[in-house]
């Protein structure tokens, strides 16, 4: 967590701070105001009526009152949730919309985890090895971004707006909490174990000191450029660290393979993971190879490449995973026709000659029609030809050649281009849907007259922690605590030292604070108590 948090914030927070550099430089005066998310949440005076006083109209007025008032416009996003609310449905119908953002909300996060699991990490884990980075810098750079990206992109869309800048610190707070309490406690209930203490120490101090600087800024209510540059140079101070105690401990012990000690159990190995998570679309085994050899057909290869269903994993999955994989496989479909992936651990690299040469055509496509929710993309150049007809254009004669000077059997020379291209793409679709996120989340805030920050701590924070919180929860019950309970506060713990065991009574104590911060919150939130003097 210590990493991912750090990153999260320093994204979010370097926009704030670029925003706050950009006001002041047209004009002199103190550094821009960092809106937290109080009732107000940003409509400050030169925005004039705030949009949450739309409850207090009439029912008849409340569409007229939306489509007039320029804080009622989100100016991101491609559909407009506030006059779907209030003009689409009668006021007695309003719960009918609600339900229905709900859902979409509920299947943005899907949107988001799928995209981000499936085709925007491994993308990064292919240039990293491009790149020849190590393990342990690509660990917490290019693995942290991956892992993160949902929050990272939600955090950066809300930032960008005042009204909803309160959205970036709740969910950012919000899920670093959640996970390093809720989700800690869970592992250490699952399975105690034993931690090592001086990385864990490490990447605690780290996060507390983020979390402080964090504090401090809130507290004085403004963000400078130099001040969100700050957090970059603490995470970049953070990796530093990490490097520099992997080589001490490669220097003490020889560059030598380290065993597992007797509290860290043995990973299993590549052939291992691949037998017990099954196999890919087509991919079958040794005994499903034909014993000659084979060449496919294009159409058959594109045919097989693009079916997102292992009919092999399929029969042996319980009932609550297909219906679960039914939900996913419109997104992987569509996400498979547009993101091309690399895997250097295949031997053709994931190469699928007509699906990649498709993916020439439909990922800048995808990229200039979700780039400021199309408006470059429909944009007529003389007034005559649309800019993503030219896009389409090009990316077909470049398709054209790709197709002609390569093969199927053997991916060519360029190909990592492909992991460069897919995770421009792949992270279009996650910016996209994040801002579809924070729109719903600011509606149903106007809805039911909530504050930014406890959406963002709730909702937001829930919903980009649930990756986090399944698959550390699995590694668990697995066998491997201590690498899933690292997972919650920084990368893959090195360096062997002094062990501490982690209990049922830990677990027990993390889960019970969150519970007591949630309600202070709450309480906070509807003016029961105040922790701040008025």
């Amino acid at each position: 967590m210590g990493p991912l948090w750090a990153l999260r914030v320093a994204g979010a927070l370097s926009v704030a701070g670029a925003l706050a550099g950009h006001g002041g430089s047209q004009r002199s005066g103190p550094p821009a105001a960092l809106d937290a998310g109080t009732r107000g949440d940003g409509a400050g005076h030169d925005r004039g009526v705030d949009c949450r006083e739309v409850r207090k109209r009439n029912s008849s007025e409340r569409c007229r009152f939306v489509r007039g008032t320029p804080d009622c416009r989100l100016d991101d996003g491609f559909l407009d949730y506030l006059g779907g609310a209030f003009c689409a449905f009668p006021a007695a119908l309003l719960p009918l919309p609600v339900g229905l953002y709900v859902l979409w909300l509920l299947y943005l996060f899907v949107i988001l985890g799928v995209t981000a699991e499936k085709f925007f990490c491994p993308n990064l884990s292919a240039i990293s090895t491009t790149l020849k980075l190590s393990h342990n810098v690509a660990g917490v750079t290019f693995l942290a971004f991956g892992n993160g990206a949902p929050d990272v992109f939600s955090a950066v869309v809300a930032f960008s707006d005042p009204r909803t800048a309160g959205l970036a610190v709740g969910a950012v707070f919000g899920a670093g909490i959640f996970v390093t309490t809720v989700v800690a406690g869970g592992i250490a209930l699952v399975k105690p174990f034993a931690a090592a203490s001086r990385p864990f120490l490490r990447d605690v101090i780290f996060y507390m000191v983020a979390i402080f600087l964090t504090f401090l800024i809130l507290y004085f209510g403004h963000i400078t450029l130099g001040e969100a540059l700050g957090y970059l140079g603490l995470y970049i101070f953070y990796v530093f660290t990490v490097v520099l105690c992997t080589w001490i401990h490669r220097w003490q012990r020889g560059d030598g393979p380290s065993q597992p000690g007797p509290w860290e159990p043995a990973i299993p190995t590549d052939a291992e993971e691949q037998e017990s998570s099954g196999t890919n679309c087509g991919d079958y085994g040794e005994e499903y190879r034909p014993l000659l050899p084979h060449h496919d057909s294009s159409l058959h290869i594109l045919g097989t490449a693009l079916n997102p269903l292992d009919k092999q994993k399929w029969r042996r999955k319980p009932w609550y995973w297909r219906l679960f994989k039914v939900l996913k496989v419109p997104v992987e479909l569509v996400l498979l026709l547009t993101v091309p992936v690399v895997d250097p651990d295949k031997d053709d690299l994931n190469w699928k000659r007509p699906l990649n040469c498709l993916h020439i055509i439909t990922g800048p496509l995808l990229c200039i029609l979700t780039l400021n929710s199309g408006a470059y993309g429909l944009y007529q150049i003389q007034g005559v030809f649309p800019v993503w007809a030219l896009v389409a254009l090009a990316g077909s004669i470049l398709a054209i050649i790709i197709f002609v000077t390569t093969r199927n059997e053997e991916p060519p020379k360029y190909h990592c281009v492909f992991a460069f291209l897919g995770f421009l793409v792949s992270a279009m679709w996650i910016n996209a849907a994040a801002t579809e996120l924070v729109n719903i989340l600011r509606t149903l805030g106007i809805i039911f007259d909530l504050s930014n920050t406890v959406l963002g701590l709730t909702l937001l924070a829930w919903g980009n922690s649930i990756g986090d919180t399944f698959s550390d929860l699995t590694m668990a019950r697995q066998g491997y605590p201590r690498m899933a309970f690292s997972a919650c506060f920084g990368g893959i713990i090195f360096i062997p030292a002094q062990c501490f065991q982690l209990g049922r009574a830990y677990g027990t104590c993390l889960i019970l604070y969150y519970l007591a911060f949630l309600c202070v919150a709450l309480l906070t939130e509807f003016q029961v108590i105040h922790l701040v003097p008025t």
